[in-house]
């Protein structure tokens, strides 16, 4: 039998199933951003498909990272700089707080409701964040974080893209261990 070699990219989902990193690579500031956060948020989806019992293993000791621990932390992350810094709303984070910081990765339990509230959660925040941005005059709307002081809208995706594709790294190793799949 023979085979013919295949990227690391395509094992996971090939190129024509793969709707990720299509967007414009010139153009205006605001729609690129947009688009390389929308593309990270994609592959995160992507690298949780298909395993709903296996999304909160920890399959890479001695971390206690899980593929739904990631999905809570971004919906906090998401929640955080969209609802509280920018949209400046008076609201906590859904799943850590001052008394439980890693709660979000913590609290990832199995079974199929905690499933459903990480994801709901997480697309909930992605909406709000999708539409703060579509409706900001500019990229130079500004909010307050205690931790980097005055941010604006601009700061606020490049460090989201970089959030993501931080953890999308942790993703791919998690995914790697639970089912063997690979891929960008």
């Amino acid at each position: 039998m023979t085979t013919t070699p295949r990227s690391r990219a395509e094992i996971f989902a090939g190129p024509e199933e793969d709707g990720r990193f299509r967007g414009p690579a010139t153009g205006e500031e605001r729609g690129m951003l947009a688009g390389f956060l929308a593309d990270q948020r994609a592959t995160l989806e992507m690298k949780c498909t298909g395993l709903d019992a296996d999304l909160s293993r920890r399959s890479v000791e001695p971390s206690t990272l899980s593929l739904l621990g990631l999905v809570r932390h971004l919906a906090d992350v998401e929640r955080h700089w969209f609802r509280q810094v920018l949209a400046q709303q008076d609201v906590a984070r859904r799943f850590s707080s001052p008394t439980d910081p890693d709660g979000d990765f913590d609290g990832a339990d199995s079974g199929p409701e905690a499933v459903r509230e990480g994801w709901a959660a997480w697309r909930a925040e992605v909406e709000f964040a999708d539409r703060f941005v579509a409706e900001a005059p500019d990229l130079d709307v500004e909010g307050h974080d205690e931790w980097r002081g005055t941010v604006s809208l601009r700061w606020v995706l490049i460090h989201m893209v970089e959030e993501y594709a931080r953890h999308n790294g942790h993703a791919d190793l998690l995914r790697e261990r639970i089912d063997g799949a690979i891929g960008i």
